[in-house]
Parts: C-alpha cells; structure tokens; sequence
C-alpha cells in the first residue's frame, strides 16, 4: 500500500509498505481523506517538538470500513467513518479520572505515533464512529471541529453573550461555528483580510483586522465599552493572548487554543483586577466527536467551504509546500487517499 512519510524536515516522500493486519478487537479501514494539521506541517518544517522520524503524519480522516469484528456500535463493514486519533494510557492520574483527552502520557497519531497518512490503517473498535451519512469529505474535518468545540465548552457561554475569536485559521473558524451554534454573537480577529472574509462567510457578525486597526479600541465599540464576555485565543502567539485580556470583560472567560511556542510576559494583576478566568484546552473526547458529526448531520453547521484544496496522495509533497507559503487563501487542505468502493 502507499505510505507518506516524513523522513526528516522538509522531505517527503510515498512508498511502498505493507497491509497492516487488524488484532482482536480492531477494525481495518480504507483511508479516504485525510486533513493537513497545523502540526503536520509543523513536524514538516522540524518545528514540533514532540515528533520523531520517519513519521507517517496525520490524524484527521475519514475511512471506510474493510471489515470490523462484531460490535455494539452497529459498525459493519463498507460503513463510512472517523475516529479519535489520541491515544492515552488509561492509568495516569488525569485517565484515572476519566480527562482521557489530558493523558499524561498522550499518543496523538501523526506526533507521537505514525498517523493516517496511507491507504489502510487499523483501529480499535471503540475509538470508530458512525459517520450518519455524512461525506467522506465532511468526516475528515471532525477531528480539526472537535478540537474547537470541545475548548468552546470549557467555559460556559449564555446566548446572546458577545464572543471574540482571534485567529481565522481552521481552529478559530471552526470555534466561529462552535459559538454560533451556542448562540452567541461572535466578533473574529485577523491581520489578514481574505481569512476575515471568510469568517464573514461563516457567520461572524464582526470582523476585525488587527494589523490595521487598534483591536481594542474595535472591541470595546463594539461591546458598548464592556469587552467580551468570552475571548478566544486561536493563533498561539503572546500578543494574541495578550489582546484577549485587553479585550476581556470584568469577570469575562479566556478560553486558549492556540498552541504557544514562546514566553509571554504580562503582569499578572490584571487577571485579578478584571476576575478573569482562563481555560486551557487539550484534544476533546468521545462524546465532542458524537456532538459535532450529529452537528453537522443536522445540517446547523455547514462546514463544507472550510475545504480549500484537495490533493491526490501522490502530490503530498506539494499539497505541504502550499501549507508552508500559504498566503491565508488556504483553510483546510486535504489528501484524497482512496475512493469509496
């Protein structure tokens, strides 16, 4: 079968290996698509930490079922699917507590382990769930919706509460989607024009382009000088969690998705001053992949447009290097492996 590798920064390549066989209570899969993440391209570019090589990337996929042992799930082969790509321990402090997506231990595919970048992978039967009859396309995008939905539910957002999403890449895109879909107002924040049409296109009601304007002088007309009731951090960057606490209402939620790599320097006393909470965010669990397939089977979230590109499997070398000069034209990029038989 073809699998992509990463043999080290900056070289990729497709070979040959071999079929994997499925163990007792695991399932083959045909991959169909698989989405780019930020940290594939990230292990692409030797800039996340956490990987080694040669690494099989991926962990955004839909697949579909070759053949699966008998199941309470209702799972049969030739069924089209997603699956959660993060493995954990099961015994480390945050597992024994049940905060599986916190494990101490965590093996995401792609990262820590090889990932979904080839045409059959095997599964466990309980990471596999049923794609209620959305497209193949559609389920590559959960896993990248599921990391946005599960953050906009660290903290509890009331309808009609103003929100303030910076960052218009997938993740703050798909955190756009996850607010409205709770009923807030949402704001989105950008120093790119294009990316900001597109959260237009997604529902924000208010954008804001912070190269060219003072973000908070924009939130606080927007929020009849009270600030946001919940900001969302989406870029990763300290002048993007900084503009947050600028933007934050007294006694607001910060809810951080952005993956940081590199200090940020602030004076703590503001947190105290405005009673601020902050929420951190790792992965998401079972039952956010439950909610956002049934979220998008539902038809109230309509996530087809967050698709920019689709490249065969053979041109993954040059579906890598449009991630790494994107422009901000590109939201998510994804890999068609296989068709569906």
């Amino acid at each position: 079968m073809k699998t992509v590798f990463i043999d080290k920064p900056f070289e990729i390549d497709v070979r040959a290996t071999e079929m994997p066989v499925p163990k007792e209570g695991e399932a083959l899969l045909k991959i169909l698509y698989c989405g780019i993440c930020g940290s594939d391209v990230a292990s692409f570019t030797g800039n996340q930490p956490f990987t080694t090589y040669p690494r099989i990337p991926g962990h955004e996929f839909s697949a579909q079922i070759i053949s699966i042992p008998e199941n309470d799930k209702g799972l049969k082969a030739g069924d089209i699917v997603t699956a959660n790509p993060y493995f954990n321990c099961g015994h480390c402090y945050s597992c024994q507590r049940g905060f599986v997506n916190c494990c101490t231990d965590n093996q995401t595919m792609g990262v820590q382990r090889d990932g979904c970048f080839r045409e059959y992978i095997v599964m466990p039967v309980e990471r596999i769930y049923d794609g209620k009859g959305l497209s193949a396309k559609q389920l590559a995008l959960v896993e990248p919706f599921t990391i946005s939905y599960h953050a906009l539910h660290r903290a509890k957002i009331n309808r009609g509460d103003k929100v303030l999403v910076v960052g218009a890449g997938p993740i703050g895109l798909f955190a756009l989607i996850a607010a409205k879909a709770q009923g807030a107002e949402v704001t989105v924040a950008d120093i790119l024009d294009g990316r900001l049409e597109k959260a237009k296109h997604f529902g924000a009601s208010n954008v804001i382009n912070s190269k060219t304007s003072n973000i908070r002088e924009e939130a606080m007309k927007l929020t009849n000088g009270n600030g946001f009731d919940v900001c969302v951090e989406a870029c990763g960057q300290d002048v993007t969690f900084l503009s947050c606490i600028d933007c934050a209402a007294f006694a607001a939620n910060i809810i951080l998705i952005g993956n940081g790599k590199k200090e940020t320097t602030f004076l703590h006393s503001i947190l105290l001053k405005k009673e601020l909470n902050v929420f951190g965010s790792r992965n998401s669990y079972a039952r956010d992949f439950q909610a956002v397939i049934d979220l998008i089977a539902s038809g109230e979230a309509k996530v087809d447009d967050m698709v920019s590109a689709v490249y065969p499997v053979d041109q993954v070398a040059d579906a890598f290097d449009a991630l790494v000069h994107n422009d901000g034209s590109l939201s998510k990029v994804l890999i068609e492996v296989a068709k569906e038989a």
